[in-house]
Parts: C-alpha cells; structure tokens; sequence
C-alpha cells in the first residue's frame, strides 16, 4: 500500500480556535483538508484508489466495462477509502476533537444505491469495526455508474420526449438530457435490473452518500448537486414530478427531500467519536458537488466570472437570473440559495492554442506575445473559428477564418489564410468571445463590479489574459485552484454554521487570501467589442449553417 501525501503546516501544533473539515470524493482519490478559525489550511491528505487500493482493479478510479461506454466505480472502494483517509487523519496526531463542522463534495452525477435495511446499519455502526466491514452488504447495486458513462442515450431522448423536448427540460432542470446525468442512468437501472431497484431503500449521489457515512444516516441531497440530475426544478428547488414519473416509479422517495446547501444535517455519528475521536458536537453541513464546491473555493461572488484555460476551457458563472440552453448547464448556487451558476464547457481549449503557437509562432510564446501585441483589439475586422476536434459548444468541427468584406457580403465565404500575426489573434479572440457570448445566452450580466478570475496553464500568459479582460471589458485575477474542490468544501463547513444566522458566505470566507490582479481591461477595446461580439454572433450562424449548405471541412 502506497504512502500518503500529507502535509501539515508548521504552525499546526499553535493553531488556536476551531477547525473545519472539508473531504472531496473525485474520480481518482478521496481528499480531506483541515482549515483554522483564519482559513489558514493546516493539513490535508489523500487516498489515490489505484495505488492505495489496488484490489478493487480499477484503472484511473474507474472500471470501463466491454462496451467502452460503460463506465463505474465499487461502491465499497469509496468505503474502503474513507476507512483510510480517517486513519491518516488520526496518525497524524490532528486533534480531530477541536473540529466544529465538516462539509465535503462527491464527483457530479454518479450515484449509490442502498439496500433495504441499510438505514438501520448506518445508525448502529459498531467503533470497532472498519465501515467496509460494516457496510459490505449494504449496496443493492455494487458497482456505482459516473459521470464517465454515457450509456444511457435512449433513456436521455426517452426523457425529453416526455417533457416536451431538450429546451423544455432544460427550462426545468437547467440541462438538456446528458448520458452522465443521474436520472438517465437511474431510468436504465429500473430498466435492465429491476429487482436491484426493487430492493433499493434510498439512492444517493456520490456528494450526499459521503455526508451520509458521517452522518450515519441518509443525509439529504443538496439544491445545488440535485440540480445536476435532469430530475430537479431548479426553480422551484424541489423535484420535477413530470421528471420523475418519466424515469421511473417510486423515485421520489428513494431520492428523499433535498434541502439547501448550507443545511446543518445534525451532529457527526457515534462510529466516529468513538473511533477516530471526533468532537460529538461536530457539525454535519449538506455535501454538494465538485464543481459546485469548486466555485465556493474560488469564492466567486455576484457578477463573476472563473475561466480555467486547460486542455479543455471549463466557464464557471455566478448568475441570478438563468436563461437554460442546449449548450451548458445551469444549477442552484451552492452558497447562495437565491442564486444561480453556470458551467460552460469549451473542448477546444490549450492545444488548439498551442497547436496555433507552433505552426504561427514557431513554437514560442514570446513569438506568440509578440503577435498578440503586435495586432489590435478586433484584429481588424479578421475572424475565425478554430475548432481542431468536434466542439461541444457549439457542436462544431472545423477550422474557418473570415475577414470584414466576407461579413458585408450576402453569401459568407472563406477565407483560406491569415497572416501570423492575425491567426494568432484570431484563435484567442475568438475563444474568449465564444466564452463571453454562451455565458450571456444562460443569463450572465457582466456588471461594474465583475471580475473574470483566471486559472489553468494558459492563466500564467498575460498577453492572453489581456484578450479575455479585452473581450470581458473587466479585470482579470489570477487564483490557485488546487484542491478548490476541497478547499470549498472546508470554506462550506465554516459558512454552513455561520449561515443560520443570516452571514453570507462572502462574509464567512473574507480573510482568505485574495486573488491576485494580472491585467486590466485596455479602453480601446471597448470601442470595438460590441462589434466584434456582434460579428462573432453572425459568422458563427453562417458557419454552423455550412456556408451556402455545404459542409464545412477542417481547413487550414
């Protein structure tokens, strides 16, 4: 069995006051962090499932079965690892006692299927057996689906059928129907095995069956997990009869009540202060998802924007008034009940980048920067959209430049190059315009106070960073985002007892450190980007309407 990785401040042994827990539960490993009365994080650990864990099988946490599109993990590997992450805690002499509550978020979607009687186990959990020992037998299904599966695409049309079409789904649950949501592949369950929904007391996502092993007992869904379902109105907060009845019968009480995402749930169970020597007073606060928690570990607020530049470009929005599309997803905040976000998904995101570096910039940043500087906001009326694998939002493939006569004419047509200097900044000007323009389509207003918090490799890249202050006409931030899952779920622990007072989070999570400014937007931009956003809108319809009906090829 591998060696943990820990890490424990130096400070640790002189920290004062209270403490808070926060545990995530990802593909690949179960994380847990400690945080003092100051946010300062005095320790955090993990457990990695393939090296610490290596008689479950798995391959990057998960099972591919035959079919390729199958994808699962042993629910008693996520036991097994929580048995492990709580044995680093303690061996590592942490007075677990001074922790006044805990928090955690589970991967989105995935779900666990108890079985009939399970309730009854979880309140009556003997200190001197490990909680795999104890739950063994306790899964109606073993093998739990995630987010990496998308076997369920007949019962994702099957569902929109029923309501009415994808928009009408999405207008309410925030989503189309995606394979990977949790109500298609508990649709396919009922549907290929029966008895073992018949013999199913209680369905959990990953974020709420976490919560309910220290909890011992169910621990409620949260709004903001549960609106990643295709099962929830997320409007309403409360589940979707029409939802429900169309995924199959008796759901709603299998699925419970879900509540808010500052919800105390009670008190830790007996097991651990017996076992591990937790405070009984600990505080059980409502488990969410991990991008949820992400956006609390960034502490988006009001009116901002977090864009992570990675292989894919992933957009988190803080929105108050939701406009659900086709293309992204909308959920109930997870530290403001009153609030939305968004997340965005972008597959073209660093090495359609750097695939652009090479060929235009010999393979350099500088030569890159250099371009970048050397071209103006709006790049002169010069376009394109560069799409290197088969995009998701939109759903597009293809490489296609347009200049400023091609957008006065009446029928669009091509153009097959642009110089060095225009290419390069045609891909980053288009990329962040896609970003803004789908954001504005679900509902994000960028306000006086916005700020767009930057993170992923390509956030190291000021010249970059200045395109998407540009095309947002807002400052830029850069943040670490390691562990922000995590990082989130402890900020949660905290604000979830604060709240019942009526703190808001941003309140609770204030002497955090604060993000650090990298470039302002330049004023001469906003003197363009109306247009430029304005023409993006008209060459992006004429692309995704294949130019004059034909199909657009991948051109270079």
């Amino acid at each position: 069995m591998a060696a943990a990785a820990a890490t424990t401040t130096a400070s640790m042994v002189a920290t004062g006051g209270d403490w808070y827990l926060g545990v995530d539960l990802s593909t690949q490993q179960m994380k847990a962090m400690v945080i003092d009365d100051n946010l300062n994080v005095i320790h955090e650990t993990n457990v990695k499932f393939d090296n610490d864990l290596p008689e479950f099988g798995t391959q990057n946490g998960v099972h591919v079965q035959s079919d390729k599109i199958t994808v699962t993990t042993p629910v008693l590997l996520w036991v097994k690892a929580m048995d492990l992450l709580l044995e680093r805690l303690k061996a590592a002499n942490l007075d677990l006692s001074k922790l006044k509550s805990l928090s955690g978020s589970g991967q989105q979607h995935g779900s666990v299927y108890w079985k009939d009687g399970a309730s009854q186990t979880l309140k009556n959990m003997p200190a001197d057996h490990s909680l795999h020992q104890i739950l063994q037998s306790s899964f109606s299904v073993t093998d739990s689906p995630i987010w990496m599966d998308s076997s369920t695409t007949e019962e994702c049309r099957q569902l929109e059928k029923c309501v009415g079409g994808p928009q009408k789904l999405a207008d309410i649950t925030g989503s189309r129907a995606y394979e990977r949501f949790t109500g298609n592949q508990i649709a396919k369950i009922i549907k290929k095995n029966p008895d073992e929904y018949k013999k199913t007391e209680r369905i959990s996502l990953v974020s709420s069956f976490t919560a309910s092993l220290f909890l011992g007992n169910y621990a409620a869904i949260d709004y903001s997990d549960g609106s990643g379902m295709n099962l929830m109105d997320i409007r309403a907060h409360e589940w979707s009869q029409q939802c429900l009845d169309a995924c199959g019968p008796d759901l709603k009480g299998k699925l419970g009540i879900p509540l808010p995402s500052h919800s105390i749930l009670g008190s830790i169970s007996p097991y651990f202060v017996k076992r591990f020597g937790f405070n009984s007073e600990c505080k059980v606060i409502a488990f969410t998802g991990d991008n949820p928690a992400s956006l609390a570990g960034m502490r988006l607020q009001q009116g901002d924007i977090a864009v992570s530049l990675g292989t894919s470009d992933t957009v988190f929005l803080w929105i108050q008034d939701p406009k659900p599309t086709l293309q992204g997803h909308v959920f109930c905040n997870p530290v403001d009940s009153d609030a939305y976000m968004a997340l965005i998904c972008f597959k073209n995101g660093s090495l359609t980048r750097e695939r652009i570096r090479d060929e235009r910039a010999s393979s350099s940043w500088d030569e890159f920067a250099k371009a970048l500087k050397a071209t103006s906001p709006g790049n002169n009326g010069n376009i394109g959209f560069y799409f290197d694998v088969m995009e998701i939002t939109p759903v597009a493939i293809g490489v296609h430049r347009f200049n400023d006569r091609n957008l006065k004419a009446v029928c669009l047509m091509q153009v097959s190059n642009f110089s060095e200097e225009t290419e390069i900044r045609a891909v980053i000007e288009s990329q962040m315009l896609a970003k803004r323009s789908y954001a504005e389509k679900l509902g994000y207003k960028v306000l006086k106070e916005t700020r767009v918090l930057a993170t992923g490799g390509a956030s190291s890249n000021t010249h970059i960073l200045q395109v998407l202050a540009d095309v947002f006409n807002a400052p830029v931030y850069t943040i670490d985002t390691t562990n922000s899952a995590c990082l989130g779920s402890a900020y949660r622990a905290k604000h979830g007892l604060e709240a019942a007072s009526g703190q808001s989070f941003a309140n609770s999570v204030k002497m955090a450190v604060s993000p650090k400014l990298a470039v302002k937007p330049n004023c001469e931009a906003e003197k363009v980007r109306a247009r430029l956003r304005g023409r993006e809108r008209s060459s992006e319809c004429a692309y995704l309407t294949g130019f004059n009906n034909s199909p657009p090829l991948l051109s270079s």
